[in-house]
């Protein structure tokens, strides 16, 4: 299980990190919301442990920021304040949960697998006529797509594009195939319409550093799953 731990207490920072390890989780720890923006927004994690108090920008901030990019991932606010209103305004960030320093181990442990047991809980309430292709899914019955939790709004065309990809993913298709699947049997073979469709997919589900689509020169394309 990879954790993120976001705190600039070297001595909470080592026993978290310390505990965390011999309990057998994978942790990375930054010292600033900062240096865990450049992280989070591109490598997943399973669950993230934050400081509210942290240099700069603070953990509520950081929260936002990571709930502002669709990241789901379940976070837990570590904070030395116990007042009401600083655990509301950690959980109406979008934080799942809030645990008052100092704290017992046993209890954060505890917190942890609450936390990624109520997330495994919700993947497996997906629904079987859906398909999914790492952070998209397409959810047939109600002919939506949504990527990381966000529906993304797609022509009719572009759908059924997208779930012939989804549902030949890791396979090379060709274009005369899509055209089939997709247009007709009867439909010009010669039109271009599958490459501007292909790009308007893109522009639409590819992120900063993944692209789905993958072009086969002289062959046709494939989803990667």
């Amino acid at each position: 299980m990879q954790i993120l731990l976001v705190e600039d207490d070297v001595r909470i920072s080592d026993f978290v990190v310390k505990g965390l390890v011999e309990n057998g989780f994978n942790v990375q720890l930054c010292a600033s919301a900062e240096e865990a923006r450049e992280i989070v927004f591109d490598t997943s994690f399973d669950v993230i442990i934050l400081d509210v108090m942290l240099p700069g920008v603070d953990g509520i901030q950081l929260t936002k920021m990571i709930r502002y990019k669709s990241i789901l991932t379940p976070i837990l606010v570590l904070s030395a304040l116990n007042d009401t209103e600083d655990k509301v305004a950690a959980l109406d960030s979008g934080a799942d949960d809030f645990l008052v320093k100092p704290f017992h181990f046993k209890e954060l442990i505890s917190r942890i697998n609450a936390l990624t047991r109520r997330t495994k809980y919700q993947k497996q309430e997906i629904h079987q006529n859906d398909i999914l292709v790492q952070e998209l899914r397409i959810d047939l019955d109600k002919h939506a797509v949504y990527q990381h939790g966000e529906k993304i709004e797609l022509s009719p065309k572009e759908l059924k594009l997208l779930i012939y990809l989804a549902e030949n993913k890791d396979r090379v298709v060709s274009r005369t195939m899509i055209l089939n699947a997709v247009w007709g049997i009867n439909f010009d073979n010669n039109t271009n319409v599958v490459d501007v469709y292909i790009s308007y997919l893109r522009n639409k589900i590819d992120e900063s550093k993944h692209q789905y689509i993958q072009t086969i020169k002289g062959t046709g394309y494939m989803m990667q799953g």
